[in-house]
């Protein structure tokens, strides 16, 4: 019986996405004519291999069994004509990153932003979200997290500096409220709280002092589960904010926002890109992981002036 290889990553890409309509817009063809090839490779098999329902799609039986047989597979085929692009003048490929808004805002786009123009067979696509993906089962190349939370199992590459968390709220605020001088005193504030979209638990805002950690639950009148609004809240006087100090932007410099509580905010590791160990880099993904990383500084020579 002969099969059209096409027709199998078809069914792979409909299978994964679970929705006709993605896997057409992400292999590139028109919807009916991703169902007629599906349709043909389970006639010529003469098995039922998609349950089709108004709503969505999912595999049968056989289905998952084919999926699983040969899903990695077509995996590994794509990742081999990557790296045959080694071969050609200008390297080429998708690399697929997932990670939060505002580290692809202020360090992902500006550090890639010139490999881009200088590789344009280069492509990077980004699922911007607040939670953590599942990047082997997500079929993402990589993600980005803080250093602290990542899977020992995993290559784990620092693309920024440390970070510090700052507390803040605008000068109308602080007209209104006294400073605190403190953690312990923002249980007498009005603080702006964030609500975390893994756990869905408020985040208890965490300070450093000598001896240990220190944790405050705090309240106030708003919750946000993006940090963006949460800056916002802040500039409108609505209350006190924390967040990692970049975040912030240029707000505490131009003295629309004024930082408190500064010596319990220590430095902890900041963001990496991590990816599974068993990963065969392409070389458009090796020259990602290149301009992400963060540069050591060279330290100078014993006796140097």
């Amino acid at each position: 019986m002969k099969r059209n290889l096409n027709d199998l990553l078809y069914f792979v890409t409909v299978a994964r996405e679970g929705s006709f309509t993605r896997a057409a817009a992400q292999l590139g063809v028109t919807q009916p004519a991703l169902s007629q090839a599906i349709s043909g490779l389970e006639e010529r098999m003469q098995i039922r291999l998609l349950t089709r329902t108004t709503r969505s799609v999912s595999p049968t039986a056989a289905g998952e069994r084919l999926l699983q047989a040969i899903g990695h597979r077509i995996d590994e085929i794509e990742t081999e004509l990557d790296m045959l692009t080694e071969l050609r003048d200008k390297p080429a490929g998708t690399v697929r990153i997932t990670c939060g808004p505002d580290v692809l805002r202020t360090t992902l786009l500006p550090k890639l932003t010139p490999l881009l123009h200088q590789y344009p067979d280069i492509h990077v696509e980004f699922d911007a979200n607040h939670g953590f993906r599942d990047i082997v089962a997500d079929r993402f190349d990589a993600g980005v997290r803080l250093g602290d939370t990542i899977d020992k199992d995993m290559i784990a590459i620092p693309i920024g500096p440390k970070l510090r968390m700052a507390a803040v709220a605008s000068p109308d605020y602080f007209s209104r409220y006294p400073l605190p001088q403190t953690p312990q005193e923002l249980t007498r504030h009005q603080c702006i709280n964030q609500r975390m979209v893994r756990s869905g638990g408020l985040y208890v805002w965490d300070f450093d002092q000598d001896g240990g950690d220190l944790n405050v639950r705090v309240s106030g009148q708003l919750t946000f589960n993006t940090s963006e609004h949460i800056v916002d809240a802040a500039l409108a006087g609505l209350g006190i904010a924390f967040l990692p100090e970049e975040e912030f932007g240029t707000h505490i410099a131009d003295g629309r926002l004024i930082r408190v509580l500064e010596p319990w905010c220590r430095p902890f590791p900041g963001y990496y890109l991590y990816y599974p160990s068993r990963k065969q880099p392409s070389p458009a993904f090796s020259l990602v992981v290149e301009a992400l990383r963060v540069r050591q500084k060279r330290q100078p020579a014993a006796g140097a002036r």
